[in-house]
């Protein structure tokens, strides 16, 4: 093994709605990417136990891949400001930044979580923020602190605040759900015993489009986060498949076969008004993703003969473009939020792998070294895919970072894991 991989493993204990506890691992292999020496000194006043909020931020530094989280668990007392850090030491310790702060209980019953990121070298202060919420939201806090860091340091935004949706199975049982990036929060949104596929967040976060088997059929649903409404949007004769929300989230783009073979349809996100079919062809065309303007339409067609991926302007006019070559099978575009790349499975050799296609060079290269590897999602800052994959015969979830340098792998002890998608930025 090269001097350069660095590998940490950490496991976080999720609670899932019922007051099930799921354990969830994650292990991180870095491979050749630049770490950032940095500390989170102990928060004055900090909760005790789990509910701690500085050991979080180290937590999601470290599975960023980019950060060298130094231990501090020796500095006592936590100091609650600058006046209070040993620079001496953490210099000679080789730290190049240092997080300090403290948690205050306010008036309104919330938490304020206030720290500063100081330059260790030059002691000059590059971030003197707070956060503040309910005493339940200390999670939410704390991620929201690490994003600060991170786009500080790295230019780029942090996703550490977001949330990821998945779906499991555990014997025949499917259920649909949603945590937080780290795996912890874990709700259930639906649980049945039929399939579950195709989840997909809105743009603003708060409703999920899927594909539900309840009535033995394929049918789009849209449901709510915040109360758990649910409301079927198509269910046409047939099969009703792969939504995709537009970018303003009022419709949905929808693979229905009311009219024959697979084909590519437009409907309002709440299922009422017409029904406007985008292409038409001899072959099978799904999987459908938006552009970030709405103006573009990516999709998986086989009307050229096996599975490949297309792009077509949504008004019409000209023929769709084929974007893949070099393999039989193509499928499951994403974009990045950018639209600079895009990410899909292509099978070789009896294969499948995750790539990454720069769309202005046509350039493509594999971002996978598991073989049964799917549904593939932009982290909502870019700079990570995560996909479902299965090793020693169980379904997990991974995450690579678009330079490949960083790998990460999402287990739990029960079920397999599988179709994450994951949300915006909030």
């Amino acid at each position: 093994m090269k001097n350069n991989l660095i590998r940490f493993i950490l496991a976080w204990i999720a609670l899932a709605t019922l007051g099930a506890r799921a354990e969830i691992t994650l292990e991180i292999v870095t491979q050749g990417a630049h770490q950032i020496p940095i500390v989170v000194l102990p928060f004055a006043n900090d909760r005790p136990g789990d509910k701690a909020i500085s050991p979080i931020v180290g937590a999601d530094l470290t599975r960023s891949g980019l950060f060298s989280v130094l231990d501090a668990s020796d500095v006592k007392p936590a100091p609650a400001d600058i006046e209070g850090v040993n620079w001496d030491d953490w210099r000679n310790r080789h730290a190049d930044y240092l997080v300090v702060g403290n948690v205050q209980e306010l008036p309104n019953h919330h938490l304020e979580a206030r720290f500063r990121l100081m330059d260790v070298n030059t002691q000059v202060a590059r971030l003197n923020l707070a956060f503040e919420g309910t005493p339940e939201q200390y999670r939410m806090i704390a991620h929201h602190i690490a994003d600060a860091i991170f786009e500080n340091l790295t230019g780029d935004k942090g996703m550490f605040s977001t949330r990821i949706a998945y779906i499991t199975k555990q014997g025949e049982q499917r259920s649909l759900k949603v945590a937080d990036s780290d795996g912890v929060n874990e709700q259930t949104m639906l649980t049945a015993h039929e399939p579950i596929i195709s989840p997909r967040w809105s743009p603003d976060g708060k409703r999920m489009a899927y594909v539900s088997f309840e009535l033995h059929r394929p049918m789009v649903v849209v449901q709510t986060l915040a109360t758990g409404a649910r409301k079927i949007v198509a269910n046409f004769k047939g099969s009703n498949s792969a939504p995709a929300w537009s970018p303003d989230g009022t419709r949905l783009a929808v693979v229905l076969t009311k009219d024959g073979h697979s084909q590519i349809y437009l409907i309002n996100a709440d299922g009422t008004g017409p029904v406007r079919r985008l292409l038409s062809s001899g072959g099978i065309d799904t999987e459908p993703v938006f552009t970030a303007d709405g103006q573009t339409l990516y999709f998986t067609s086989d009307r050229d003969g096996g599975p490949q991926i297309y792009r077509v302007s949504v008004n019409g006019g000209e023929a769709p473009q084929r974007l893949t070559f070099g393999s039989t099978y193509a499928v499951s575009p994403r974009l990045s939020p950018d639209g600079k790349f895009m990410t899909y499975v292509q099978r070789d050799d009896g294969q499948f792998h995750v790539m990454l296609m720069d769309l202005t060079s046509g350039q493509t290269q594999a971002m996978t070294d598991t073989s049964l590897d799917e549904s593939p999602t932009f982290a909502p800052n870019g700079k990570y895919i995560m996909y479902s994959t299965e090793v020693q015969d169980r379904g997990i979830l991974a995450i690579v970072s678009t330079d490949g340098r960083i790998r990460q792998k999402l287990t739990t002890q029960t079920g397999d894991v599988y179709e994450p998608v994951w949300g915006p930025l909030q």
